[in-house]
């Protein structure tokens, strides 16, 4: 637990944001979730390719395990939320269904939070 807490009190704006995003698509894979192993294995697919084409990309002297587990996580998350979106009526990424939006917000909202109040305490 004192990991995280040492997590929280150094993350930087930019590692909260991502953070949202996931916490943002995890909210969306469980309203949409879809069984079928076509969405899943075709993500993994591109997650591999994109994911050694950002890994390539990147300095190798300043690349550490996060980094490229988040290098591959993201293209994976992007494809598997398109193909679990399409067609639901969603606006770019923002749900047609009021409840489903508030959930997403709140968890972001919860998260960047206790990250202030993390900050906030231990300065």
């Amino acid at each position: 637990m004192k990991w995280l807490i040492q997590y929280l009190q150094t993350i930087k704006p930019g590692k909260a944001i991502l953070w949202c995003y996931f916490i943002w698509y995890g909210i969306t894979v469980f309203f949409y979730f879809d069984p079928s192993p076509k969405i899943w294995v075709n993500s993994a697919g591109i997650s591999a390719v994109v994911g050694t084409g950002l890994l390539l990309s990147v300095s190798s002297a300043k690349r550490d395990h996060w980094q490229t587990f988040r290098l591959y996580l993201m293209p994976f998350c992007v494809s598997s939320f398109s193909a679990l979106i399409k067609d639901q009526g969603f606006v770019v990424f923002i749900s047609p269904n009021i409840y489903e939006m508030l959930v997403s917000v709140l968890g972001c909202v919860s998260f960047l939070g206790i990250v202030l109040i993390v900050k906030s305490r231990c300065r």
